[in-house]
């Protein structure tokens, strides 16, 4: 028999699959303190929690049966990730169940700004009888969404029967499958410039903070309206409090904040043209019940040895295949964080070639930090476990091969990213001495380590072009730590890779760009 512990409310007929299980023991005792969870916790093989148990270090140390953690809901603070994956304990989460709600509370978003809804009921229940709120229709209307997941798919299905026209932003959006939904592929910016209504559903990432800021709201035609039921900080707060004075923003709804709870002193808690509500995403019946039902499902599968797909951390490894591959997980993450960063487009296949001494060793763990590298900066919840079922269900091919010879290496990992645009590759190997070392950019040989602040010119091979670009940043303070040059030819096209101390300001990327010869920069962070 299996034990699971319950430690925080969660419905019970959410959980009733595991009460119905024959090889399963459920015990309820939500309100336990870190002491008397580690005081019980050893006799449990499953842990299932919301948001209120803490679960440390310490539990899980006194947890010696514990197999799998299970949160039911999609965040995963509360609990120690670190600790469990040293300890070879799966967690796992339910980033599904709560999709339906978080549509629909967007569309209620939506539809209050649109009729301007809370405003009305307030004066009305104030005693004012006051009809001169007038509203917008929907129904032919541009629905901008940024984010084409999980919650943005749905959002754009009810789009469409209301009769709003769609246009959707995703980097991993294909124009096959826009066109199959009805939507219209376009960039943030020119969502920005045409929609009159702008719902964001993306992860809270580096790439994705502020996505909407003073740039895209001095874009917009006057009128627009702004929904955030995703992550607090995709728009930037104090742009959009200013867009509005100007006259630019007719109305915003917000369910979550850059911080949480927001201070009193919040303006969009004054502001009779933003509605606000205390992240209610996932707050219906139905999704409390849903990411019960997903979570108890996973708990079984790994508690009886099954194949499981919503972990968050990473499982044991056999010591064998873990000695081996251990030294390349983070070489294979940084090819693919830089793969996915320079490559244009939406990812359709990722080749991985392992050459030389990798070739005696089953490198499915590797290449799931390979692929993880590769969406890392779009999608917040990846993680080695989940990478692959992530990429599978964009429709991203995912190809290994295999080779005895390395050329003049004795490892090398070879990644190429296809996208419709174009195929961006990258090869690193393992030096001995030198550690991680990233030795082609497509056709062109370089040698650097892949860490800290890049930046990667795409350039024609003239004279003066290093001696400028060298100029342009000593006079903007940027200090370059390491440079490479790679060509093919004198004369032809080349690449340029610079370590430098500290990100370059933006005024001074889009400098570099107007540099003559210089076709393109890139700014990477690893």
């Amino acid at each position: 028999m299996f034990k699971v512990l319950v430690s925080d409310p969660i419905s019970d007929m959410g959980i009733q699959m595991l009460y119905d299980a024959s090889d399963v023991e459920v015990v309820k005792q939500p309100g336990l303190s870190e002491d008397e969870l580690v005081a019980i916790i050893g006799e449990y093989d499953a842990l299932l929690v919301r948001s209120q148990t803490k679960v440390t270090e310490k539990i899980m140390t006194a947890g010696s049966k514990l197999k799998v953690i299970g949160r039911a809901g999609v965040g995963v603070d509360n609990i120690d990730l670190e600790a469990a994956t040293k300890r070879g304990i799966v967690v796992i989460n339910a980033p599904d169940g709560n999709t339906i709600a978080t549509c629909e509370l967007t569309f209620a978003m939506m539809m209050s700004t649109a009729r301007m809804i809370p405003q009305a009921y307030k004066k009305t229940v104030g005693g004012e009888w006051d009809r001169k709120f007038i509203g917008v229709e929907l129904r032919n209307k541009t629905l901008g969404i940024l984010g084409m997941g999980r919650i943005g798919s749905e959002v754009a299905k009810r789009a469409k029967v209301f009769g709003m026209n769609v246009i959707g932003y995703d980097p991993f959006l294909t124009e096959e499958r826009a066109e199959k939904m009805g939507v219209k592929l376009g960039s943030v910016n020119e969502i920005a410039a045409q929609a009159d209504f702008i719902t964001v559903h993306t992860p809270l990432t580096p790439e994705t903070r502020h996505l909407i800021g003073k740039t895209q709201f001095e874009l917009m035609k006057k009128g627009v309206r702004i929904i955030n039921c995703a992550r607090g900080g995709i728009i930037d707060e104090m742009a959009l409090v200013e867009a509005i004075d100007q006259g630019i923003v007719a109305g915003a709804a917000f369910d979550v904040f850059e911080v949480e709870p927001p201070q009193k002193d919040h303006p969009f808690l004054n502001n009779p043209k933003v509605i606000v509500t205390p992240h209610l995403g996932a707050s219906t019946i139905e999704a409390q019940e849903n990411v019960a039902i997903d979570v108890s499902e996973e708990v079984l599968h790994i508690l009886r040895n099954e194949p499981f797909k919503n972990a968050v951390n990473m499982p044991p490894v056999p010591a064998n295949v873990l000695n081996k591959l251990q030294p390349y997980f983070s070489l294979g993450e940084k090819i693919g964080s830089i793969l996915g960063q320079i490559a244009h487009g939406a990812v359709a296949e990722i080749v991985v070639n392992y050459a030389g001494d990798l070739v005696d060793v089953d490198t499915s763990q590797l290449t799931r930090y390979i692929v993880k590298g590769v969406f890392q900066n779009q999608l917040e919840s990846i993680n080695i476990i989940n990478a692959m079922h992530l990429a599978k269900s964009r429709g991203v091919n995912i190809v290994t091969q295999t080779s005895n010879v390395a050329s003049s290496f004795t490892n090398l990992v070879t990644v190429t990213v296809k996208t419709k645009q174009e195929e961006k590759t990258l090869a690193g190997t393992l030096l001995a001495g030198f550690g991680e070392r990233i030795v082609r950019i497509d056709q062109y040989p370089v040698d650097f380590a892949a860490e800290g602040n890049l930046l990667l010119i795409s350039h024609n091979d003239k004279p003066g072009i290093i001696g400028r670009v060298g100029t342009l940043l000593g006079s903007n303070d940027v200090n370059i730590a390491t440079m490479q040059v790679g060509r093919k030819v004198i004369g032809g096209s080349a690449i340029m890779v610079l370590t430098i101390d500290k990100p370059a300001p933006a005024e001074v990327l889009a400098d570099l760009t107007k540099q003559a010869e210089i076709v393109n920069v890139r700014a990477l962070t690893i």
